[in-house]
């Protein structure tokens, strides 16, 4: 079927989906290099399985909204921790005293 929009031009309409259905499991780049990451850092055995459950997570719940930005924010989180995770080790080798001390996760669950 043709439609004929107001500059003149045709164009075809379809009914097909205009979008690729989501694979069941980490698509190739980021997430799999995070992936592959977490399993060489000698976290893995606690790492792994949580990455693999929030990442499950955030893929349902991109399958409902049809929006990728919990995927974004799942690697964006563990590309941070793996980065900061040598100043930690450093951190909790000093000896240093963490009382007191607010978990940052706590703090970004009120803002949302």
């Amino acid at each position: 079927m043709a439609v004929r929009p107001a500059a003149g031009r045709t164009q075809l309409m379809s009914a097909q989906p205009d979008h690729a259905p989501v694979t069941p499991y980490a698509p190739p780049g980021a997430p799999a290099e995070l992936l592959a990451q977490l399993r060489a850092d000698r976290r893995a055995a606690q790492w792994v399985p949580v990455f693999e459950r929030e990442w499950a997570a955030a893929l349902e719940e991109s399958r409902r909204t049809f929006s990728l930005a919990g995927l974004y924010e799942v690697v964006q989180v563990w590309q941070a921790r793996v980065v900061s995770a040598p100043a930690v080790d450093e951190f909790l080798a000093s000896g240093r005293d963490e009382t007191g001390v607010v978990d940052l996760e706590e703090i970004r669950s009120r803002r949302r």
